[in-house]
């Protein structure tokens, strides 16, 4: 399998996981009926808790490759600002946000790689990716004002978590690809969860998790779908998406986003949610920006050709 075609696989395969993930964050903090099982909190940190958990006999085997203070700090990145903290920003915008929008908004990806990119790791831009950027946040912009009334009930720190966590996201990717070459993609998450282990396992007593164990009937169900969520979505799908980060880009590997909301949107119809005709169109424009921005300079130089 030729390395593109590889990248294009894991790709999808990431995708499919991901675009679950946001209806299995809701099946963790409510049941069918709307009720309460596990807080948002609780849900990011039972995500970070069992992922690192999971990942302790690698992360401690690869220890010894961290082999200097700045690429301590570098993992610590990617552990916290790729992982950790948007654990818990995505669970709290889903408290009010849909799944299916959800999945939307993290089109913000491409779009922060891009840019903090430029501002910080000094990757020239394209005008194509300059005109990209440009479309594809005026995309957003329609997506999140049309899904206003249709996919959230909360106030506006709901969509603006999802937003931070995708900045994030754009830090952490910008991270592994310039700062972390020379580590292999099972080393980057390894060593990146085993930083916050600690602090997720400080946090489930201090949230006290294990009380809902033991109060809540449903308790169960909603860490049977946490911990799917953990497995498959978190720790797995990170060996995946750092792993696609070293054998293509940071830019191709946070283009996982055009197929997330796909996916997610998918789902959240199976379970009932609503998505309006304008915030497909909205989406629709998000990813022409997104598109022009990855390849649009090679789509122009093939028309120019024939």
């Amino acid at each position: 399998m030729s390395k593109n075609l590889k990248s294009w696989v894991l790709l999808l395969i990431l995708a499919c996981i991901w675009g679950s993930s946001f209806m299995l964050m809701k099946k963790g903090m409510f049941t069918e009926n709307g009720e309460k099982i596990f807080s948002a909190l609780q849900v990011g940190n039972l995500r970070m808790l069992i992922a690192s958990a999971i990942l302790l006999p690698l992360s401690l085997y690869n220890l010894k490759k961290i082999k200097n203070k700045k690429q301590l700090l570098y993992l610590c990145i990617v552990g916290f600002c790729g992982n950790f903290f948007p654990a818990f920003l995505f669970t709290y915008a889903e408290t009010e946000v849909s799944s299916g929008f959800a999945g939307m908004l993290n089109s913000f990806t491409p779009i922060f790689t891009l840019v903090l990119g430029f501002v910080l790791f000094l990757n020239r831009m394209t005008k194509f990716q300059v005109v990209g950027t440009i479309i594809g946040t005026i995309g957003i912009y329609f997506l999140i004002t049309s899904g206003k009334n249709v996919s959230f009930k909360g106030d506006w720190s709901h969509i603006f978590a999802i937003i931070l966590a995708t900045f994030l996201y754009g830090l952490s990717l910008n991270t592994i690809k310039y700062k972390l070459q020379d580590l292999s993609a099972a080393e980057i998450t390894s060593l990146g969860f085993l930083l916050v282990f600690l602090p997720s396992l400080f946090g489930f007593f201090f949230l006290n998790t294990a009380s809902v164990f033991l109060e809540n009937s449903e308790a169960m169900n909603g860490f049977s779908a946490i911990a799917i969520l953990a497995i498959v979505g978190t720790a797995l799908a990170v060996f995946l998406f750092n792993g696609i980060i070293r054998i293509s880009s940071a830019l191709f590997a946070s283009g996982v986003t055009y197929f997330i909301p796909i996916v997610a949107i998918i789902i959240g119809f199976y379970y009932g949610e609503t998505i309006s005709n304008w915030q497909i169109l909205a989406m629709f424009i998000v990813l022409i920006g997104v598109v022009l921005a990855n390849y649009g300079a090679k789509l122009f130089s093939r028309s120019k050709k024939t």
